[in-house]
């Protein structure tokens, strides 16, 4: 999730750790918690993108972490603060780092939070900004600050923001069971053969399903609005893997389509070749465009050297997408 977020959910955790202890101590030290596991972004300034991606969200995001460091900044903490039990401070530490995977798992990207075990959790059913579930936790805490650290209203607020949030989720959950009958009945009625499908949120939203399907040489992109009263559509995207000739064997392709879970494309472009994961969507609602959200130039150079480059993304197109979103959601 975004940093806000995660900043919110670790004064939270922080608050029902220690809170009765120190007070808004327990906010700050859990919001500062929140946000630690990602700083492995910085993994892009010193290393190459696919080392980079491979990164994000994997050590830091673990239970490992969780085990290593907790007590090492619980321990730190309480050499200068009045409070002196490590204990209480690794505990805090532990549960505000715990929760920020396990929230992330949640999102498109997931987390290996069994990390050094390959194995990614992404239930896809939250998009990684999404205001219903971050804006009344905020409002939440932000009461619930107010309050002296014995109050029960503090307590109260607190859980009522924790229980709110927690609440959405489990009904994106829902949500999410709901779209992906739809797309699965859409493509039985269009007589579809697929090999197999999946479904994530629009950005901001929990209204708006986004699905990729599988066939034998294509990729369909689908949408469903709750609010829909027209047939479904797909868009077709040929694999176009063809095009990657021997550099399909090359160790880096390998990693960069292990970390895509098998969702991309190739395309061509003025004879450079390009790499698009598929699981993030497109930057544009217009039909069989080629403006998806993570695009890679891949480019082999005279040392044999293979890298994979992002490309940017047009914000003039970002905020066209948010205009074209909420007409998208209130139905086709």
């Amino acid at each position: 999730m975004d940093s806000l977020t995660q900043i919110v959910l670790g004064a939270a955790v922080g608050e029902v750790v220690m809170g009765k202890k120190v007070g808004n101590k327990a906010m700050l030290y859990g919001a500062i918690a929140g946000t630690i596991p990602d700083l492995d972004v910085l993994a892009s300034h010193v290393t190459d993108t696919v080392t980079a991606l491979e990164i994000h969200r994997g050590f830091t995001h673990s239970i490992v972490f969780c085990v290593l460091f907790a007590p090492a900044l619980g321990w730190l903490v309480s050499k200068y603060e009045t409070h002196k039990h490590v204990k209480d401070w690794a505990w805090l530490f532990f549960w505000a780092f715990l929760t920020h995977p396990l929230l992330d798992a949640h999102t498109t990207w997931g987390t290996q939070l069994f990390w050094p075990l390959d194995l990614r959790l992404a239930y896809k059913n939250i998009f990684v900004i999404d205001p219903l579930y971050t804006l009344p936790f905020l409002g939440c805490l932000l009461i619930a600050m107010w309050y002296k650290r014995t109050s029960k209203k503090r307590r109260f607020y607190t859980y009522l923001g924790l229980i709110l949030s927690s609440s959405y989720l489990f009904i994106t959950v829902i949500l999410k069971g709901l779209a992906y009958l739809q797309f699965e009945k859409a493509l039985t009625d269009q007589n579809i053969t697929y090999i197999k499908m999946d479904t994530r949120p629009s950005p901001l939203n929990t209204i708006l399903w986004n699905a990729n399907v599988e066939t034998k040489d294509h990729y369909l992109l689908g949408s469903y609005s709750f609010f829909d009263t027209a047939p479904m559509s797909f868009t077709a995207y040929p694999k176009n893997t063809a095009l990657l000739g021997d550099l399909i064997l090359h160790e880096k392709v390998k990693r960069m389509i292990a970390i895509s879970e098998g969702w991309y494309t190739i395309s061509e472009n003025n004879g450079q070749l390009y790499f698009n994961d598929l699981r993030f969507g497109l930057m544009s609602l217009e039909p069989s465009s080629q403006d998806f959200v993570f695009r890679f130039l891949i480019e082999t150079h005279p040392n044999g050297v293979v890298t994979f480059t992002e490309q940017p993304r047009n914000r003039e197109n970002a905020r066209q997408l948010m205009a074209a979103l909420w007409s998208r959601i209130k139905g086709n």
